[in-house]
């Protein structure tokens, strides 16, 4: 099992190298492309509908088809989207190429491969140990994020070396596309280990699971409809509109930030031994959003780059929290279920939000999508808290 976790560490790490070029790239990309404002923010919302649709199929299918066959799966159709996005400028064929490929402009690896990987995770640990795998799992996906966001200024170095504006780009989608590829490699080498023992169809949870999961879910729900208004694609063209700055800053920028988000999950798994996964989630969160609430007021782009990276450093503390908390309170044999319900979920609300996100900015203000984000996630955060602060986690009964 251990040289299962080591493949699948690996495979996240790529998977996250791609997803952070992509996050960066792809709304700057597309206006390169003279897409409008509301046209990006579809986009962005049919790729990460994609990847709702492939986790709902993934939740479903994917004990039946085999944990190692449909991880390939999602390999090759990641990669045949990335090479569509380079050939066509035309609105219907992008957003064609971004449901096949489920192009993520979270710019954080949220997909279908993710659900059956931490299936698969706390069998590999301890009740105790079982946050710091999630934790180490995290770190790897978003130092993959931070050089990935590097890599998004590979347009810029290509332009200054004589390549034309938008030919830099489709050859950055091509990088994009070879590392979506990559994954394939280590799930080749998975054994039969991975696979999940039961088989049938029809999904069996008790009664106090649904009943979890149902009230979880309605909360990721409001949280993840506010995180799809702020999407890295959008958030990297907010920057990039509102302050003038190149794909290259951006790219820095969103490193720095992933550099961050790693860090924080380390921090996570030992705040969370002291106060508790639900008030590690939830009072690290809060703050975050504040800070998000302030970056559209700041009058140049080191301030706001500032309490950006404040916010960066604080708002993925709930990841690897959350990951394992949804997985110690419901039964090992319906973890792969909770973990695909919970992301489908959270895909779903970030699907819906960046069309309404791309609208707003056409007839408003760019800084609107960042305040309602902020709000929402406010309001999530005080409802977890409320909700779930009586139940939990096994190690922490004791």
């Amino acid at each position: 099992m251990d040289r299962d976790r080591r493949w699948l560490y690996f495979a996240a790490f790529v998977r996250s190298l791609a997803t952070g070029m992509i996050g960066v790239l792809l709304g700057i990309y597309l206006s390169e492309l003279y897409l409008s404002t509301d046209a990006i923010g579809i986009i962005v919302g049919i790729g990460l509908g994609g990847a709702a649709l492939a986790t709902l199929l993934a939740t479903l299918y994917a004990d039946v088809a085999g944990h190692r066959r449909t991880l390939l799966l999602i390999s090759l159709a990641s990669f045949a989207g990335a090479v569509l996005l380079i050939f066509s400028a035309h609105f219907w064929v992008l957003a064609i190429a971004a449901l096949v490929g489920m192009v993520n402009g979270m710019g954080r690896d949220r997909g279908a491969a993710l659900v059956i990987e931490q299936a698969a995770l706390p069998a590999t640990a301890a009740d105790r140990e079982r946050t710091m795998v999630f934790a180490k799992y995290n770190v790897l996906q978003d130092i993959g994020h931070a050089f990935g966001s590097l890599l998004a200024a590979l347009p810029s170095l290509l332009q200054h070396n004589g390549l034309g504006g938008i030919a830099a780009f489709q050859v950055s989608i091509a990088v994009y596309a070879s590392l979506s590829l990559l994954p394939l490699l280590a799930y080749w080498r998975l054994s039969p280990a991975i696979e999940a023992t039961r088989v049938a169809r029809t999904v069996s949870v008790s009664a106090e699971s649904r009943s979890i999961l149902w009230k979880i879910s309605s909360l990721f729900a409001l949280d993840s409809v506010a995180g799809g208004f702020l999407t890295t694609a959008l958030l990297s063209f907010f920057f990039h509109e509102r302050f003038g700055v190149g794909v290259d800053a951006i790219g820095l920028l969103f490193f720095v930030a992933r550099v961050a988000n790693a860090g924080s999950h380390l921090a996570a798994a030992w705040l969370s031994r002291r106060i508790g996964l639900v008030n590690t989630m939830v009072f690290t969160h809060i703050p975050s959003s504040l800070l998000l609430a302030t970056v559209p007021f700041m009058p140049t782009f080191p301030i706001a780059a500032a309490l950006f990276l404040l916010r960066e450093g604080l708002v993925e503390m709930d990841v690897p929290t959350r990951q394992s908390y949804v997985m110690a309170v419901v039964r090992p044999e319906e973890r792969a279920f909770a973990s695909g319900v919970t992301h489908l979920v959270r895909l779903g609300g970030w699907a819906v939000a960046p069309g309404i996100a791309g609208l707003l900015m056409t007839g408003g203000s760019l800084a609107i999508p960042l305040l309602v984000g902020a709000g929402m996630k406010i309001v999530y955060d005080l409802a977890l808290w409320r909700a779930f602060r009586g139940l939990r986690p096994p190690e922490e009964r004791s």
